[in-house]
């Protein structure tokens, strides 16, 4: 017991701030059920003739690939290490100059991708979607905002690396939850008079707000616009050679994504959405234990392998495993048995019930392999290293797809979450079995 305490109070704060990231991703995952609810009281799956919430989730995939591939392969995992880096030898200036290179890089980038995809968004619609008449021109208005929304999330999400790296969790937690009861109040709100733009337009309000929040809270840090000599900041240039395996790797997680949408859409107009309240119920374990764990120890991992230090990194990779191990699986169980509660939740039509059901118990089965996932695969990162993590989401991606495609003609919406346990499991082994030979080469030579 004082071993643990030791390590709950420890230096490095793994496991105080992933408390606290913990906490806020409970609120969060509350916030998306309510937002579930909302969209199911205001769209009824079984009766909604649009699918609008089926068309919202789906609408969002092209936007993100886009997003995940051309911001988030640099930003969510290259950047917090260099930033780590400058804080541990207290280089405020390199801080504020990297940055400020990134906000500017990084928006251009993606609105000029933005701009273009949206110009040809009606054309290239029917290639991601089965829908078709007015879902379709739901589908293709939906997306042109949500390319919007992700141009606001490219400054945003640059600011919560800041946040992340840091070590200043509350803000960075609450600002997504934030963003979800906005999208639940535009859905209750603004239906009445906007119609099926009512949930978007709360969504768009809502970004505005996460963006300008995490804005105040970086300034608050210390963090001031100061553009470096030369546009692209040098650290910018050495991320070059870890980006292409993260495009690679975020390019696979979200083709999945968008491809298991499209196979789900040919199941009907109330497939996608029904599939994705099943998974982000799932979610809820994941994202308490492994996305909280994984963060907390995200920098103080960063720091060490940045310091060279062996043991301290060791130590706290262990920890790490052991809270996710520990935690996940009995969040399992207790998942399983609450699947007719997260029904009841989202307030799904009686012949909905028993599918929903059985939905959660197959994505159920997926929890500790995806927990422990997000911690190893942040071990690689603090590493800098980006090429065996891209080859796992690679393999997940093709297995995903895989059995999906061959399972729906028989077991329907189920195969959508024997897919992703598949995906997950694959991914586990793979990162497992190459981690310690990834940190032999990192660390070779030090003592």
């Amino acid at each position: 017991m004082r071993h643990l305490f030791s390590s709950l109070l420890s230096r490095e704060r793994i496991a105080g701030g992933a408390l606290v990231l913990a906490v806020l991703q409970v609120l969060a995952s509350v916030v998306g059920f309510f937002r579930d609810q909302a969209f199911s009281i205001m769209f009824p799956l079984d009766s909604d003739p649009l699918g609008v919430a089926s068309v919202y989730i789906a609408a969002f995939r092209p936007s993100d690939l886009l997003f995940q591939i051309t911001v988030m392969s640099s930003l969510s995992v290259v950047l917090v290490p260099f930033l780590a880096g400058h804080l541990a030898n207290h280089k405020k200036e390199e801080i504020n100059t990297l940055l400020t290179s990134t906000l500017f890089v990084f928006g251009c980038i993606f609105g000029i991708a933005a701009l273009i995809l949206a110009a040809f968004f009606e054309q290239v619609a029917p290639y991601f979607v089965h829908f078709e008449g007015e879902t379709l021109a739901l589908y293709i208005q939906y997306g042109r905002i949500a390319l919007l929304t992700n141009f606001l999330f490219v400054f945003g999400s640059a600011l919560g690396q800041f946040l992340i790296a840091s070590q200043r969790y509350w803000i960075y937690g609450l600002t997504p939850i934030l963003w979800g009861l906005c999208t639940v109040a535009g859905t209750y709100l603004l239906t009445p008079y906007f119609g099926a733009l009512g949930p978007m337009l709360g969504t768009v309000i809502g970004t505005a707000l996460y963006l300008l929040l995490r804005l105040i809270a970086s300034f608050r840090l210390g963090f001031v616009f100061q553009f470096p000599k030369y546009l692209l900041h040098p650290d910018l240039r050495a991320m070059g050679w870890l980006i292409l395996p993260r495009i690679l790797a975020l390019g696979a997680l979200q083709l999945q994504l968008l491809l298991l949408d499209r196979i789900a859409s040919g199941l009907g107009t109330e497939a996608i959405a029904l599939n994705q309240f099943a998974r982000n119920f799932e979610s809820l374990i994941p994202g308490i234990v492994g996305i909280s764990l994984a963060q907390a120890a995200f920098s103080p991992l960063s720091q060490s392998a940045a310091l060279r230090n062996i043991p301290l990194f060791m130590g706290q990779l262990r920890r790490g495993l052991f809270f996710n191990i520990a935690l996940s699986i009995p969040g399992t169980i207790a998942l399983v048995l609450l699947a007719g509660v997260g029904a009841w939740l989202i307030r799904l039509g009686p012949e909905l019930v028993p599918i929903f059901v059985m939905a959660l118990t197959v994505y159920a089965v997926a929890v500790p392999f995806e927990s422990i996932n997000y911690m190893l695969l942040r071990s690689f990162y603090s590493l800098k290293n980006t090429s065996q993590p891209a080859v796992a989401s690679v393999l997940a991606c093709i297995v995903a797809v895989t059995l999906a495609t061959l399972l729906v003609p028989t077991s329907g919406v189920y195969a959508l979450g024997v897919a992703f346990v598949g995906s997950q499991i694959v991914q586990t082994l793979y990162l497992s079995t190459t981690l310690r030979r990834t940190m032999q080469r990192s660390f070779r030579g030090a003592s």
